[in-house]
């Protein structure tokens, strides 16, 4: 506490690759003040928090002690760190927000959730694109029925043959390597699913069951053998009667398209990974004795403003501390954030349920639920 009041103030922990997007989205919350920064690697802590021009932490109890008790605490560790992490945050009495996956099993996901609603702590994870610009039209169109009833979605992310790109030469701003290892060690389902699973979750509610395969297209990466599968494929089926196709890689040419076919056409959206990405409708008719779909794409738009806008790093135009802010708005606000625990909780289950579903595959009855998620204020 400062001057009588709370501050809008985050910490951060872990130092590595990813950090430094988040420094640059948080930037564009001049609202927003970290306290400071935690990494196990003391060159790295020392070098990030150079960059930056923040305080480094030793400790994480040193960082409580900082704290007040509406600060954010990111854990931007290795997903293998999450469940301590993530626990070490909560049981100090502090909101958290994690990386993607909040645990990399569903018995810790569930433990942390179980202990975020004791304790009365919000918890919520990564990807937080479903609060950008592109989701929120989306989410806007089909409130509104600007495009018909949906019956159908493909979604891809399939981020091309990734073992064969310059992966070594890929660095942060701050210098930290991509840590491939880890990357292929967790699996691009685990890493990437999440960007539209978050979507059509918000939009459609819960997932019912998943249908899936995965396999190991690539076993050996870069020297790393003990890789999860690199390829997965499900079909998921929504509570309330939505269908929809999910397919991951680091095989596949890249191809970040959503597409909904509506009763009046398809909705598409091609780079997941870019906030602004605009949203386009082609109309379906009949032509002579043919069904057509229009040639032309209508982009389809909100009125006003949004949220801020960051600058493309590498793959991504995404602003990664939307997810915090929404959070520390709601602490400020006394309300409930729209990232909540159960959705996190239930995207972290239907994310496994593809990962592990293996040549066999088959159908998986979730055990998990939510509820849909409010639309930002500007895209009601």
């Amino acid at each position: 506490m400062r001057n009588g009041r709370a501050r809008k103030s985050v910490f951060l922990t872990g130092c590595g690759f990813v950090a430094d997007l988040y420094m640059r989205s948080l930037a564009s919350f001049p609202d927003i003040v970290l306290l400071g920064a935690h990494d196990l690697q003391p060159d790295r802590l020392a070098t990030f928090c150079r960059r930056w021009k923040i305080p480094a932490f030793a400790t994480l109890e040193e960082a409580f002690a900082a704290a007040d008790d509406k600060t954010v605490f990111l854990n931007l560790t290795n997903p293998s760190q999450h469940y301590a992490v993530n626990r070490a945050i909560l049981e100090a009495g502090f909101a958290c927000w994690s990386e993607k996956p909040l645990a990399m099993a569903m018995p810790e996901a569930e433990a942390l959730c179980m202990l975020a609603r004791e304790k009365r702590l919000l918890l919520a994870s990564a990807p937080c694109s479903v609060l950008g610009e592109a989701a929120q039209t989306l989410g806007h169109v089909l409130r509104h029925d600007l495009a018909g009833q949906p019956r159908l979605i493909y979604a891809e992310l399939d981020d091309g043959f990734i073992p064969q790109a310059p992966i070594e030469k890929w660095q942060s701003e701050s210098g930290a390597p991509w840590h491939y290892q880890d990357e292929f060690r967790t699996g691009c389902t685990l890493e990437h699913a999440g960007y539209y699973l978050s979507w059509l979750i918000a939009f459609f509610g819960p997932v019912e069951s998943v249908t899936a395969a995965s396999a190991t297209t690539q076993p050996d990466k870069r020297g790393v053998s003990d890789c999860a599968p690199d390829f997965s494929t499900a079909t998921l089926f929504f509570r309330e009667g939505m269908v929809a196709r999910l397919t991951c890689s680091i095989t596949a040419s890249h191809d970040h398209r959503i597409r909904i076919f509506t009763d009046r056409g398809v909705l598409e959206l091609d780079r997941a990974w870019d906030n602004f990405a605009p949203l386009r409708f082609r109309r379906r008719f009949a032509l002579r004795r043919r069904l057509v779909e229009s040639p032309f794409r209508k982009k389809l738009r909100l009125k006003g403003p949004t949220h801020p806008r960051v600058g493309r790093t590498g793959a991504a135009s995404m602003n990664f501390a939307l997810g915090p802010a929404e959070m520390l708005e709601a602490l400020h606000e006394d309300r409930p954030c729209r990232l909540t625990a159960d959705f996190a909780l239930h995207l972290n289950e239907v994310t496994l349920a593809i990962q592990s579903a293996g040549q066999w595959g088959g159908a998986t009855k979730m055990t998990t639920s939510c509820t849909p998620m409010e639309p930002m204020p500007w895209a009601v």
